[in-house]
């Protein structure tokens, strides 16, 4: 076992001379079986060792004879421990789930990398779980290797192999009566599930913890293929093969804010791809709303109406993410920001309204029709100012003056449109 775990340790790159590891130890088999393995090893790899132990407060004495024994046998052999306890509730998902969580929450505070006792049986035990509960590549993939400052150094050693360790060495270990039970998924493949593949194949653990390395390896090099600095636009995206594109959505939607997409989302997310609306949306968990902005994907929140500001002129302004600045005018300057008129009446701002309509150089449109042939998505049409008087519209930001009401000659008076920096703006 001990010529084992250090060609896995060399091969993964899971440990540089000079690291300081801190073993996880629970008292069972595998931790110690680890923990005593790394010691014998720390002048070859030249390492800084100590263990961990979090005491769940769960079990009663049994959790107490746990933490007892661990620490007996750090102090055996001169292993610097680090102990830490919480008494765990049950959460969501449960109380097997709650207390991994309060576990690696106490092992996240220790500086250095931390090793945890997953064997080559932990990893196929979790491919199979994984296949029950329904996965694709990444979850046939297992146990990583290595996660941030989390090492798995045993992945290629079967329980089999620990015992004989464990043997060799005259090791005691505690149990976990836990393990004994059925309550818990996990528990039934091991106790039922892996003994029926046994029985056809003695080596079957290692066998898929084997494969799921592999598989981890395809999975991490699509990964690769399919990230982007910024999301493709939909023509790209259609051309991708299926694996590049699904990884690719997958990417997108937990940079916009979806955590943890299922397959259910990423379908969500390709058919807005595909889709003949070219201002199709759809809703993801989170609160998180993705529009298909023509031929970019976009993250989108329900902009609300601007409803009617009243512009002092001269004077300035700031509304809807705009600073808007009224003044007599020096000259006639008309461009999409910055609009002379000669106003009647009151000078207002609001967002578009049904029946509003515009002259420009190519003619009279409305400026829904406008808005539209501009691939403006319509997630962004409201939060468009539109510039009117009591007479009616005067001009539309991003689109230009209305001719019929652009002034010919001074007087007049100048209205000019900043977005202000630093603020996330639509249209």
């Amino acid at each position: 076992m001990q010529n084992k775990l250090f060609q896995f340790i060399r091969e993964q790159g899971l440990i540089s001379p000079g690291d300081r590891v801190i073993c996880a130890v629970s008292g069972g088999a595998d931790s110690v079986a680890l923990l005593f393995a790394l010691y014998l090893l720390k002048d070859k790899l030249k390492i800084q060792l100590e263990a961990a132990h979090f005491n769940h407060l769960l079990r009663g004495e049994e959790s107490q004879r746990d933490e007892h024994f661990v620490r007996d046998f750090c102090a055996r052999y001169d292993i610097p421990l680090h102990v830490g306890e919480a008494r765990v509730q049950p959460g969501k998902k449960g109380l097997e789930a709650a207390a991994r969580d309060a576990r690696y929450a106490f092992l996240g505070t220790l500086e250095g990398k931390i090793a945890t006792a997953h064997t080559a049986d932990d990893n196929a035990e979790t491919v199979l779980l994984h296949l029950i509960r329904g996965t694709g590549l990444k979850g046939l993939g297992g146990i990583a290797p290595q996660r941030g400052k989390l090492i798995r150094p045993m992945l290629s050693v079967t329980r089999q192999e620990v015992e004989a360790f464990l043997t060799e060495w005259s090791l005691p270990h505690v149990e976990d009566s836990s393990n004994d039970t059925d309550a818990f998924l996990r528990n039934r493949i091991r106790h039922h599930v892996m003994p029926l593949l046994r029985e056809e194949n003695p080596k079957i653990g290692e066998n898929l913890s084997k494969m799921a390395l592999r598989l981890r390896m395809d999975e991490e090099y699509l990964t690769r293929q399919s990230t982007f600095e910024t999301p493709p636009d939909v023509h790209v995206l259609r051309t991708l093969p299926k694996a590049l594109r699904s990884r690719a959505l997958e990417g997108f939607l937990k940079q916009s804010g979806v955590l943890e997409p299922e397959d259910a989302h990423i379908s969500q997310a390709e058919a807005l791809v595909f889709s003949e609306n070219p201002s199709a949306r759809a809703a993801f968990p989170g609160g998180v709303t993705i529009s298909r902005s023509y031929d970019y994907l976009t993250v989108i929140s329900d902009t609300a109406d601007l409803g009617e500001t009243t512009l002092p002129c001269p004077g300035r302004t700031e509304v809807g993410g705009f600073r808007v600045t009224c003044e007599p005018a020096a000259e006639i300057r008309n461009t999409p920001d910055t609009f002379t008129v000669c106003p009647s009446g009151t000078l207002t701002l609001r967002s578009r309204q049904t029946g509003d309509a515009i002259r420009l150089p190519a003619g009279s449109r409305s400026l829904k029709k406008l808005l539209i042939d501009r691939k403006i998505p319509a997630s962004q049409r409201d939060a468009i100012p539109v510039l009117c008087d009591d007479i009616g519209l005067l001009g539309v930001y991003s689109i230009g003056v209305n001719l019929d009401r652009a002034a010919d000659a001074l007087p007049a008076v100048t209205v000019r449109f900043e977005k202000i920096r630093g603020e996330k703006q639509n249209g």
